[in-house]
């Protein structure tokens, strides 16, 4: 196999492993704080409002760091600058 068969396959592998193991973890903790959130406003009603909102806040931090390791995976695809050294090296090899 050519370098350019290894990065692909190194980059589609990577880029799955880094969505799969990305976004376990995140979903997880949304799921954790929700069910927190939800004892929380069993337990003390009259805060709903600022439960809510700091709920809110919270799963969008965590949701980030899924949609980080999306935009990883996605410039692994499609941008990943090895593709370029690993083109001129073999353009270079056939020019020789």
């Amino acid at each position: 196999m050519d370098s350019l068969t290894w990065i692909a396959i190194a980059s589609i592998v990577m880029a799955g492993l880094t969505t799969g193991f990305g976004t376990m973890a995140p979903a997880l903790a949304e799921g954790r704080a929700v069910a927190t959130a939800l004892s929380s406003l069993a337990q003390q009603p009259d805060a709903s409002a600022t439960i809510t909102r700091t709920l809110f806040v919270g799963l969008a931090m965590i949701e980030s760091t899924a949609i980080y390791c999306f935009v990883v995976s996605m410039i692994l695809i499609f941008a990943n600058p090895f593709w370029n050294t690993a083109i001129a090296s073999v353009a270079q090899a056939a020019g020789q």
